[in-house]
């Protein structure tokens, strides 16, 4: 068997499997994610570290092998003709290298399977302004934001800007037109690009991810002036997504960022995938806040810890906190008691919501 076979057969049973990662290792098998947990493929041999240069050689163009041995790790996705498209991870780790691959379907999924409350839809109606999809990693942010962004290219005719590491999912010209920008491959990084993207006419910006204190800078900029901007950011909870973005500057620049913040920012959704006990594969519990009066004065005054007050309250408007949704799904007999706890934030209030029903 060959080695581009090897690797295919992987991919194959991945798929099969309905993985949503696949782990290869050095003398290990490889290993899968299925429904969150992790999974060894044993009917394949332990991977050496000659079968490992071979994949990652199979994947990589020279320019792209540079850039590995240089930085020492590397994220591209690639695809496979009939298969799929995928997300990677390279990484060396004792002396050989390693590879974390993510799924990903070749169609975005609608926005209606993803699972999340009704309202988070709207954002695609405001023509400025930030949105912002948080969670950890693996928990459908990404996933999110295209399906959002796919309800605009088929409503409205804008001008949408991805800035992504890598591109992920691929947007079809429709109504709107979209272009994509992947750092390495098109641009030196988030700033530089969010940067040049307020100067090639944009109506929506979508940034894969805000990891510095620049490019959030430019990001609230953008939404100022105009922007529909979306981006992720990796936080649990709505009100510590503003914390997040508060705390990437120096406290000399806090009233600053604070006054910007408050006057752009329009709605958070917050995910979480949870393995299901009524059937096979993942469920989303979200929390979801949308900006109000009220909410922009907590932010501007810094009196975040109030926030989780006003959504509690707010949930004729469509806000929800997380544990709602945990309780909601828990005695709707969709996840296990036990998973409850594990993904709440604040058990008192999750025990809160499960004594009212």
């Amino acid at each position: 068997m060959d080695q581009t076979t090897q690797l295919e057969t992987m991919l194959i049973i991945s798929k099969e499997r309905r993985a949503t990662d696949l782990h290869l290792c050095a003398g290990a098998k490889p290993i899968i994610r299925v429904n969150g947990k992790l999974t060894e493929i044993s009917i394949m041999e332990r991977l050496t570290p000659e079968l490992m240069d071979s994949v990652i050689a199979e994947l990589l163009t020279e320019q792209k092998r540079e850039k590995l041995e240089r930085n020492r790790v590397l994220d591209f996705s690639f695809s496979k003709p009939g298969m799929g498209r995928y997300r990677a991870n390279v990484y060396s780790q004792r002396g050989t290298y390693a590879a974390a691959i993510r799924m990903l379907p070749f169609d975005i999924p609608s926005f209606r399977d993803l699972g999340l409350p009704p309202v988070v839809e709207t954002f695609t109606g405001k023509t400025k302004g930030l949105f912002l999809a948080t969670g950890a990693t693996g928990s459908g942010k990404s996933t999110t934001l295209a399906s959002l962004l796919n309800l605009v290219n088929e409503k409205y005719s804008y001008h949408i800007i991805t800035i992504e590491d890598p591109i992920e999912y691929l947007h079809r010209h429709k109504r709107s037109l979209v272009t994509q920008r992947e750092i390495g491959e098109d641009a030196d990084s988030f700033a530089s690009a969010l940067r040049a993207a307020l100067r090639e006419d944009p109506d929506v910006i979508m940034v894969g991810e805000m990891r510095d204190a620049e490019t959030i800078s430019i990001a609230l900029i953008a939404a100022e002036t105009g922007h529909l901007v979306l981006s992720t950011l990796h936080t649990v909870g709505a009100a510590k997504s503003i914390d997040r973005i508060i705390d990437a500057f120096e406290p000399s620049q806090h009233l600053q960022i604070r006054s910007q913040l408050a006057a752009v920012l329009e709605g958070v959704v917050s995910q979480q995938l949870i393995p299901r006990m009524d059937r096979p594969g993942l469920v989303v519990a979200s929390e979801v806040m949308l900006v109000n009066p009220a909410i922009r004065n907590l932010i501007r005054e810094g009196k975040h810890y109030q926030v989780n007050s006003i959504m509690q309250t707010g949930q004729a408007q469509g806000m929800q906190l997380l544990e709602a949704d945990l309780a909601k799904l828990s005695l709707a007999g969709i996840i296990d008691r036990n998973e409850l706890y594990l993904h709440s934030q604040d058990p008192q209030l999750l025990q809160q919501f499960l004594n009212r029903r």
